[in-house]
């Protein structure tokens, strides 16, 4: 295994700390107060409590790094300085339904580049974890993306729009279009860990619209270090908010992108 930085080993023990403090929580549903932020998008005090635990850490190791936090109390960078882009709990609605299936995700950005990200799967303890030029790993393990090229042969991971969330017609339009080519198609309700599985070839790909930078900084590293490709789901490579898609293959990537076409003509013509 290639040694971890300093700052790595921060990111991950921080984030192993704020993993268990969701399982304690986690085991204790009566004690949960959740509150929706916004339509279909909840935070709870395990949220609070969690990212708490990684300001404190990533702050008192890194006392010049800005911080982006998913609820608030972001902190600015010393001039020049990097920053951690963290997500407390990416899964929340799994969380508060009792669905043993969340992270806790954190990025470490540079002059604009991801160059560190660690994601922890709370439930199973799995620790994923990537360095710019220096690969992905899921503790020890060496990862690289699935080998398959063939659609038909492919699992494909997605977010599905919901209340208040999403233009339905034309996802379900791009939907139709992968759903009859492919061997599966999953939706979990983590992006950071959607994005981890195809770095660890669990997945060959994954897509979806919506989301924010503390949702797939640390995952999309994961993904580009074991070998995949990640862009915008219209291919335009920035990817650190918005809409995202992750292919094991160039191969793959490029077909998925025709096929989610649909998410984008109404921008398009509204543009026109």
């Amino acid at each position: 295994m290639t040694a971890r930085s300093t700052e790595v080993e921060t990111m991950i023990r921080a984030a192993l700390r704020a993993a268990e403090s969701l399982r304690a929580d986690f085991a204790r549903p009566e004690s949960l107060d959740v509150r929706e932020k916004a339509a279909s998008d909840f935070v709870s005090n395990a949220d609070l409590r969690a990212q708490a635990i990684l300001r404190a850490d990533l702050s008192a190791a890194f006392p010049e790094h800005g911080l982006t936090l998913e609820e608030g109390d972001d902190r600015a960078a010393a001039r020049g300085a990097p920053r951690f882009i963290v997500d407390p709990l990416d899964g929340t609605t799994n969380f508060v339904h009792g669905i043993p299936h969340f992270a806790v995700s954190v990025a470490r950005e540079v002059d604009g580049v991801i160059v560190a990200g660690t994601v922890v799967d709370a439930a199973t303890g799995e620790v994923f974890w990537a360095e710019r030029d220096h690969g992905a790993w899921l503790g020890e393990r060496r990862l690289r993306v699935s080998s398959e090229h063939r659609l038909d042969h492919s699992v494909i991971g997605t977010g599905i729009p919901h209340h208040a969330r999403g233009d339905h017609p034309p996802y379900l339009e791009a939907l139709a279009s992968i759903m009859r080519d492919v061997a599966g198609i999953r939706r979990l309700g983590s992006a950071a860990l959607d994005l981890a599985y195809v770095a660890a070839g669990r997945f060959e790909a994954f897509f979806e619209t919506g989301l924010a930078a503390w949702d797939v900084a640390a995952g999309a590293l994961l993904v580009r270090e074991a070998g995949g490709v990640v862009t915008r789901t219209d291919g335009v490579v920035e990817h650190l908010s918005g809409d995202v898609l992750a292919a094991a293959h160039m191969s793959l990537h490029a077909d998925l992108v025709g096929r989610l076409a649909p998410l984008h003509r109404g921008s398009a013509a509204a543009r026109r």
